[in-house]
């Protein structure tokens, strides 16, 4: 799809310093445009791309004045950087604008579903599915019975919703995430043998939450697991059965998180973190990547370590980590000397 700088400057109710019919049809970093491209110049440290760049239309900070020739076209704005996210969240629109149910794809008789959808092919949505207006669910997706998906909610391909399970709206969910999985839930018996416990619960995932690509969130024993408000979890991370994520908590790649554990709002959670089973981490805690949190952890901590501990006292303690050889020779030192002398 192609736009005109004039559209372009339109959308983001800039200023044209050039050609205002000039066409671009994709997005390209600076250093690296082409004629028909589109890209923004925000951090200084680039400005000298501007000048060889051959992207046909840039966009800039109202206050930039080139001190050289340029051949791109400029659209000035308040914000360069801004300007450029809010463009991408546009084009982001258009490009996953799709309408229709496409077949082969199977819908049972008993789901209902809203206007404006889109479900790709191959895809299934089970028995007494209700999906709300305007979502989108790409090709090879299962959808379980009884399922409940919000308005404007994005489930990108081969993406699975087991049973039971409650999707908010504005929510994204990335290929390959898998809701609502039996949790790990075994006990031995009499002979050592570990028999299956019944997983009967569901996950519960409100608004505006965003599921990263592989990550996996199991179905409670009993009751639910429940990701809130405005929860982002990045790529390849798990979240065992019965866990409760609050509001606005950020987690990186690669994060476990064991059953049972409750983590606060507003949390930011590097990636590789493991968590212990049971515990209850605060509020506005920040921990640091592949810490190892076995413990409860109180409002507005901020760790590191595995086991974990406080960010400034893990600083302090590795700078005596690093320099044990030195230490250790010194005292072997002056133990060899005590025993020479005595």
């Amino acid at each position: 799809m192609k736009f005109t700088a004039q559209q372009i400057a339109g959308i983001l109710e800039g200023e044209i310093e050039g050609n205002p019919d000039v066409e671009v049809s994709k997005l390209a970093k600076i250093e690296e445009g082409i004629p028909g491209s589109l890209t923004f110049l925000a951090n200084p440290k680039y400005k000298s791309y501007i000048y060889t760049t051959k992207a046909s239309v840039t966009i800039v900070d109202k206050a930039f004045v080139p001190e050289h020739p340029i051949t791109t076209t400029l659209i000035k704005v308040n914000d360069a950087y801004k300007a450029f996210s809010q463009l991408l969240s546009y084009y982001n629109q258009i490009k996953l604008n799709k309408f229709g149910i496409e077949q082969p794809s199977f819908i049972a008789e008993t789901a209902l579903y809203g206007k404006d959808i889109y479900l790709g092919a191959f895809s299934y949505i089970g028995d007494k599915v209700n999906i709300g207006d305007n979502v989108k669910i790409f090709p090879n997706s299962y959808i379980g019975d009884n399922v409940t998906i919000g308005h404007n909610t994005i489930i990108f391909a081969g993406a699975n919703i087991y049973s039971d399970c409650v999707i908010g709206a504005n929510c994204i969910i990335n290929s390959g995430a898998i809701i609502g999985a039996d949790g790990f839930g075994f006990a031995p018996d009499q002979n050592g043998e570990y028999q299956k416990v019944p997983q009967t619960g569901n996950v519960i995932i409100e608004d505006n939450v965003d599921i990263g690509a592989c990550t996996t969130i199991d179905r409670a024993t009993l009751g639910s697991t429940i990701i809130r408000k405005g929860v982002k979890l990045d790529n390849q991370i798990q979240i065992a059965h019965n866990v409760e994520i609050g509001k606005n908590t950020v987690i990186a790649a690669q994060t476990g998180v064991a059953g049972s554990t409750k983590i606060g709002e507003n949390c930011q959670i590097g990636g590789q973190v493991g968590f212990a089973g049971h515990i209850t981490i605060g509020n506005n805690v920040k921990i640091q990547a592949q810490s190892g949190i076995g413990r409860n952890v109180k409002d507005d901590e901020v760790l590191q370590g595995s086991p974990a501990f406080g960010y400034g006292d893990y600083n302090k303690s590795y700078v005596h980590f690093k320099n044990l050889p030195k230490i250790m020779k010194d005292i072997n030192h002056l133990q060899s000397k005590q025993n020479g002398d005595s």
